[in-house]
C-alpha cells in the first residue's frame, strides 16, 4: 500500500475531503496515511477526522499524525501539500490591510496582484525546504500541490528542486460545471479541451457529441441570463471569444479593467466583491470549529467524494488505469507561444507511468497575450523568492496589471516597503528594505 503524506493536514476541512477521495477507492483503503502539521491542536482534530472517515468508509488505513516532518516524508510515495504560511491572521489580513492604506482594493489576493506576490514570498521558501527533505528522504515521490499562488509556487519548486511535482486546482472542472448549469446541458454529456495558466486557462473546445456549445454560452449574454456573481468572466468572454477558468472575483483582480479607484461604478456594474477572501476565511474557520464540535459529539460526517484530481492521480499511478486530468506543469514547449519556463495548466494523461502532459501548440494570440501579462508577475515574484533578489519584488508589483492601474510608481514602492516590513520573519532577511525608495540592488 502506498505511503501518502498530507503536509498542512491541520487544514482539516480540505484534508477531510482529500482523505475521503483517497479512501473511497477500494485499492487505496489500506494506504499508509501520514498527517503532518505544525499546529498540534489542528493536527489532533485532523487525526480524529481521518479515523472517522476511515470508519464510515469501511477502510482500514494505517493512520499516523506527527509534528515531525522528516518522519512524515521518509519513504513517502505521494506528498499532498495544502499549507498556508502566515495563516489567515496575520498573513492574509496583512496582505489586504496594508495595500488598502494606499487605496488598493483586492478580492481574493492569493494568486496574482500584491497579495499573491507576498503570499508567494512567504510560501515558496517553505515549499522548497520540504522538497529538499524529499530529495533526501523520498526522492521518487510525486508531490501534489494545492497551495496558492499556484503558478508562482510551482515556478519556485521547478526552479529550485528536482522532485516530480504537479499543481492541482478545481477551477477547470468547477467552471465547466457552472457553464453547464448556465446553458442547461448535463455535465456528463460534455467534453472539452482547456489550456493556459492557472486561474487563466481557457476552454479551447467546449462540446457535446462534436457540437460546439459556445453559441449556447453566447446566448446566455444575449438573453440577459448572466449570473450576478459571474459578470466579469462573461464580459471577458465576449471580448476574447473564449471562456476563462476560475471565478469572476478572481478574474477581476488579474486585469486592469474591473477594479479602479477612479471608477467606483465598475464595482457595482460587475458586482465585484471587495475583500471577499476575508469573509471566505472566516467562514472556513467557523467550519473547522463546527466540525470539531461535531466530532466531539460522535456524530457521523457527510461522506461524499469530490472531483479533485489528487486521488485520481494516485489511483491511476497505483493501478495503471489511465485518466485525463488537468495539472499545472513546467511549460517546456507545451504551449508554444508562452515562455518555456513558465507554469501552464494543460490536460495530462496519468497512468502507471506517471503524469504525461499534452502538447497544445499555440494558444489563440489574444489568450496568449493576456496570459503573458500574468506570467510577467509570476516570474519576477518566483525569482525574488528563489534568488533572494529584492528588486524583483518591487518590479513584480510594478508590472502587475491591477496594481499598475491603481497606484503610481512611488506608491507601489512605498507599499512594497511597508509589506516587506510587515512580513519580517516570513520572508528572507535579504528581501527586507533598508529604508524608503529604490532597493539598494538597483
Amino acid at each position: 500500500m502506498p505511503k501518502i503524506t498530507y503536509i498542512g493536514a491541520g487544514s482539516t476541512v480540505f484534508a477531510r475531503q482529500l482523505l475521503i477521495d483517497v479512501l473511497s477507492f477500494e485499492e487505496l483503503k489500506g494506504s499508509d496515511i501520514w498527517l503532518f502539521d505544525i499546529d498540534p491542536e489542528r493536527l489532533a482534530t485532523s487525526e480524529t477526522v481521518a479515523r472517522q472517515v476511515a470508519k464510515q468508509l469501511g477502510a482500514k488505513p494505517t493512520i499516523h499524525a506527527t509534528l515531525d516532518r522528516r518522519a512524515a516524508l521518509e519513504g513517502a510515495d505521494y506528498v499532498i501539500n495544502m499549507i498556508q504560511v502566515g495563516l489567515y491572521k496575520p498573513g492574509t489580513v496583512t496582505d489586504f490591510e496594508v495595500p488598502k492604506k494606499f487605496g488598493l482594493k483586492q478580492t481574493i489576493a492569493d494568486t496574482l496582484g500584491i497579495g499573491g506576490i507576498m503570499r508567494a514570498l512567504r510560501t515558496i521558501p517553505v515549499m522548497v525546504s520540504y522538497c529538499r527533505d524529499m530529495e533526501e528522504l523520498c526522492p521518487n515521490t510525486m508531490f501534489l500541490n494545492y497551495t496558492n499562488p499556484m503558478a508562482m509556487n510551482m515556478m519556485g519548486v521547478f526552479r529550485a528542486t528536482k522532485i516530480k511535482s504537479v499543481g492541482l486546482c478545481h477551477s477547470v472542472f468547477g467552471t465547466a460545471h457552472a457553464l453547464c448549469g448556465d446553458i442547461g446541458v448535463p455535465y456528463e454529456e460534455i467534453n472539452y479541451v482547456c489550456a493556459g495558466i492557472n486561474h487563466m486557462a481557457f476552454y479551447l473546445r467546449f462540446e457535446r457529441n462534436g457540437e460546439d456549445l459556445y453559441p449556447l454560452i453566447r446566448k446566455v449574454v444575449e438573453e440577459g441570463r448572466v449570473p450576478d456573481w459571474n459578470r466579469s468572466r462573461y464580459e471577458m468572454f465576449m471580448r476574447l471569444g473564449y471562456f476563462v477558468t476560475e471565478s469572476s472575483e478572481h478574474l477581476a483582480e488579474y486585469t486592469p479593467h474591473f477594479i479602479r479607484r477612479d471608477r467606483p461604478d465598475l464595482l457595482e456594474r460587475y458586482n465585484v466583491p471587495i475583500d471577499e477572501y476575508i469573509t471566505r476565511c472566516e467562514n472556513q474557520i467557523a467550519g473547522w470549529h463546527k466540525m470539531k464540535a461535531q466530532l466531539e459529539t460522535g456524530e457521523d460526517m457527510e461522506i461524499k467524494r469530490s472531483e479533485e484530481y489528487g486521488s485520481y492521480i494516485i489511483h491511476s499511478m497505483e493501478t495503471n488505469i489511465p485518466r485525463v486530468v488537468y495539472c499545472n506543469v513546467e511549460n517546456k514547449g507545451l504551449i508554444t507561444n508562452l515562455p518555456g519556463d513558465c507554469v501552464v495548466e494543460v490536460p495530462c494523461l496519468v497512468d502507471g507511468s506517471g503524469v504525461q502532459p499534452t502538447v497544445i501548440g499555440d494558444l489563440p494570440p489574444q489568450l496568449a497575450a493576456i496570459c503573458r501579462t500574468n506570467i510577467n508577475v509570476q516570474d519576477l515574484a518566483a525569482r525574488a523568492a528563489v534568488e533572494n533578489v529584492r528588486q524583483y519584488v518591487y518590479q513584480a508589483a510594478m508590472f502587475d496589471p491591477h496594481t499598475a492601474a491603481e497606484l503610481t510608481l512611488d506608491e507601489i514602492w512605498e507599499m512594497v516597503d511597508d509589506l516587506l516590513v510587515a512580513h519580517k520573519g516570513w520572508v528572507d532577511d535579504a528581501l527586507q528594505p533598508d529604508g524608503k525608495g529604490l532597493p539598494k540592488v538597483c
